[in-house]
């Protein structure tokens, strides 16, 4: 991969994760409830999710799920149903003290892996980037070992930040007014997002 092409790479997977979905809302919310520390855990979550979902743009594996209509479908309805649900659960727990949650770590990690994974964005994103900045006629592995850490740097500053955001957040507004209605958007956001997503799914997939 030239110097020029890494350059475009790394501007789109800036934005690619810097705009705002679902991993970022939930960062956010981990870092009110659990603090900046124990919220890194689901950091880590999203690092995975990248690292296996580069992996399998690189095999070809993405193009076949987004080429596979009824599982895509499916995929889409079973995400779109656990981001409302998140959302309608934080909607209801946003007039609750905030106080710093025991959840154990495999049970933020698993939550973050889920948000990650079945973020309408994901696949999409995946693609967009194999498709536009692979070079055909260089070796995959020669350009992954240029395109993994890249990515998985960039993704990590972002979502340590959302998470920072989130943790300040919490801080700053303790038990007040405020951190109910900061609560109750980002609830928000997750019903928004798995509407959207759901949306897509509305028709019945060919085939």
């Amino acid at each position: 991969m030239s110097f020029e092409a890494w350059t475009v790479f790394a501007l789109f997977w800036v934005v690619f994760v810097t705009t705002p979905g679902p991993n970022a809302v939930n960062c956010m919310s981990n870092g009110m409830h659990l603090g900046f520390r124990r919220a890194m855990v689901g950091v880590l979550a999203i690092l995975t999710q990248a690292t296996a979902f580069l992996i399998l743009s690189a095999l070809g594996v993405t193009a076949l799920i987004a080429a596979s209509p009824t599982g895509f479908w499916l995929a889409k309805l079973v995400g779109a149903a656990f981001l409302i649900h998140t959302g309608i659960r934080g909607w209801r727990n946003a007039a609750r003290p905030v106080a710093l949650d025991d959840r154990p770590a495999h049970h933020v990690y698993l939550h973050a892996l889920a948000v990650a994974v079945i973020n309408p964005k994901s696949v999409a994103g995946y693609l967009a980037a194999f498709s536009t900045f692979v070079q055909p006629d260089v070796p995959i592995g020669d350009q992954m070992v240029v395109i993994l850490p890249t990515a998985l740097i960039i993704t990590t500053l972002s979502y340590t930040g959302f998470t920072a955001l989130g943790a300040g957040l919490g801080r700053a507004a303790l038990g007040a007014v405020f951190n109910i209605w900061v609560r109750r958007v980002m609830a928000a956001c997750f019903v928004v997002y798995g509407l959207l997503l759901g949306s897509t799914a509305i028709t019945l997939p060919k085939g």
